[in-house]
């Protein structure tokens, strides 16, 4: 009899746990059935595939295997020794690659657009005044910005393919007496460098602060901030520097910092508040504090793609740009294409634009080129849609080989796409 009990008890301890994974998978499958009533995505089941492209638009450039490398690496935490060491050397190429020994110097942690932002609402309050020069679409979008943010805002405009002379910015502050002027250097909507010179001393002048966009022209176009006494310059990770979008360069000038200090109100965004951001980079001399989680893999990458254009050498990056320009505008001439900028000092060498050849329609030509040649060029943006096709050769994919290989494929898109005969 009590070996009988005892070997009852025994099974029932063995079969316990089956029992309770038993009751515990139908308690799932219960729950599951009860809560869940979006299932898994098939999508998410398969694996990822990306295509091999050559990315010839206005950006994202293609990214070398270094910085790639860089991207994959292991992350450390945001306010790691390493990764503060990787942030001041990422400071030091932006200081290198803007020509500026500004200490408001560092990378926000967002797009170029997000550094534009981040540049118009710590230097604008309601009420201020800013004067806005509108020649493509990042004129629009920083006369938006700012009448968001409750500033007068007034703009000087050109139509695209055109930039402003000296007269044309000393017009506009005359009249309107800004705080600041928005200016861009490389229009990449339109293919128009901006001519910078004289235009920070102008401003100064008239008491008005001149915020300049590098973002599609930095490291393939010459700009000196100190130089040209520009009091905010931004850029963005994705063209020239090669890396991927996510980390935006910026700096601010003294003047521009003292602006910052007198506001009377708080910045409106306390992600993109400059005080906080400049304690986070190590640019106001005090102990290092906690602001958000950094992109910590985007900054590996942003600092290799600096890396590369130190090792470069700017006035040899400009050279190969401007060469390279010069060669593939000389092609689509000989295809019989109109270059939409006229003057040959105004093309920005990052970005050509060229006009939609007569007959054919944009979308099909860009789509043959992706289909057939797996290579990106893009329409027109803002005001330049339908008129021109953009074509980008910025940092490692400014080579004489890509321009052989664009005008290959332009060539056969014209001969293949259909072209109306109306």
């Amino acid at each position: 009899m009590h070996f009988a009990v005892v070997l009852g008890a025994a099974r029932a301890a063995a079969t316990a746990p089956l029992i309770r994974a038993h009751l515990l998978g139908t308690a799932r499958r219960t729950m599951a059935t009860s809560l869940l009533h979006v299932p898994p995505p098939q999508s998410l089941l398969r694996p990822l595939t990306i295509p091999e492209r050559l990315l010839l638009g206005p950006g994202p450039s293609n990214v070398p295997l270094r910085i790639l490398a860089a991207s994959g690496q292991q992350l450390l935490g945001h306010m790691h020794p390493e990764v503060l060491q990787v942030m001041d050397e990422i400071k030091a190429g932006i200081q290198y690659a803007f020509q500026t020994r500004n200490q408001l110097t560092l990378a926000i942690s967002g797009t170029g657009h997000c550094a534009m932002e981040a540049a118009l609402l710590n230097l604008l309050e309601h009420g201020d005044t800013a004067l806005v020069a509108v020649n493509g679409i990042w004129g629009q979008r920083a006369a938006d910005i700012a009448r968001r943010l409750g500033a007068n805002v007034h703009e000087l405009l050109k139509p695209p393919g055109e930039y402003f002379a000296l007269w044309d910015i000393e017009e506009g502050l005359v009249r309107h007496k800004p705080s600041v002027l928005f200016i861009t250097h490389g229009e990449s909507s339109t293919g128009v460098l901006q001519p910078l010179e004289g235009l920070g001393e102008l401003c100064h002048r008239h008491g008005c602060l001149l915020l300049v966009d590098a973002v599609a022209s930095l490291g393939g176009a010459p700009i000196f901030m100190d130089q040209q006494e520009i009091d905010i310059l931004y850029s963005g990770s994705q063209k020239v520097l090669n890396a991927p979008p996510g980390s935006a360069p910026i700096s601010f000038s003294e003047r521009a910092r003292e602006k910052i200090q007198r506001r009377k109100t708080k910045p409106p965004s306390f992600y993109l508040d400059m005080a906080w951001l400049a304690n986070y980079w190590g640019c106001d001399g005090e102990p290092r504090r906690y602001h958000h989680t950094a992109p910590i893999n985007s900054f590996f990458s942003l600092r290799e793609g600096l890396a590369m254009l130190v090792e470069l050498g700017l006035e040899r990056s400009w050279e190969r740009h401007q060469a390279n320009c010069a060669q593939l505008c000389q092609g689509l001439r000989d295809l019989g294409l109109e270059l939409f900028v006229k003057e040959e000092k105004a093309r920005l060498p990052t970005i050509t634009t060229v006009r939609v050849p007569e007959g054919y329609d944009w979308r099909e030509i860009t789509a043959f080129l992706m289909d057939n040649h797996s290579m990106e060029i893009a329409g027109g943006l803002g005001p330049s849609v339908g008129k021109v096709l953009r074509i980008g050769l910025m940092g490692c994919n400014s080579t004489s080989g890509n321009v052989d290989s664009v005008l290959r494929a332009l060539r056969d898109a014209l001969v293949r796409c259909h072209r109306s005969r109306l």
